[in-house]
């Protein structure tokens, strides 16, 4: 039985831990690594994106990092209950013409009771920036 520490139900700490290792896992830009967070059949919602299962999640980010180069995320707990996490983040990165983007957005996780991530539906939104601008 796969399981992905820590459990649910989550507390402050463990929602921030968990928080943190899904931003750590997405700043690898590893989409391998990255998919076994989640359940074999999870159900996403990226932007105007509908992903089904690991499978289409490694596509998805493989994708996504072929066009989105010197990545870097920051998430933020915003809110949690028993197997549910809410998180805000922002991103930057830029494209192969070298213009800068930062991304805003929130995104709400659902997870089974082996820790794994069921459901992840984000909302994002995208500016272009300034190199100079850079935060992250």
């Amino acid at each position: 039985m796969e399981q992905k520490l820590p459990l649910p139900p989550f507390n402050f700490e463990t929602a921030t831990q968990k928080v943190q290792l899904a931003e750590d896992a997405w700043n690898s830009q590893d989409p391998q690594r990255i998919a076994l967070a989640y359940t074999i059949d999870t159900e996403w919602r990226n932007r105007s994106s509908f992903i089904n299962g690991r499978d289409e999640v490694i596509e998805f980010l493989t994708r996504k990092w072929q066009f989105e180069l010197d990545y870097k995320l920051k998430k933020e707990l915003w809110a949690f209950t028993e197997n549910r996490i809410a998180v805000r983040f922002e991103y930057e990165y830029h494209d192969h013409s070298g213009q800068w983007f930062r991304a805003y957005g929130n995104e709400n996780w659902e997870f089974d009771e082996n820790g794994l991530m069921k459901k992840r539906f984000a909302s994002i939104n995208a500016l272009a920036i300034n190199k100079n601008g850079r935060r992250l």
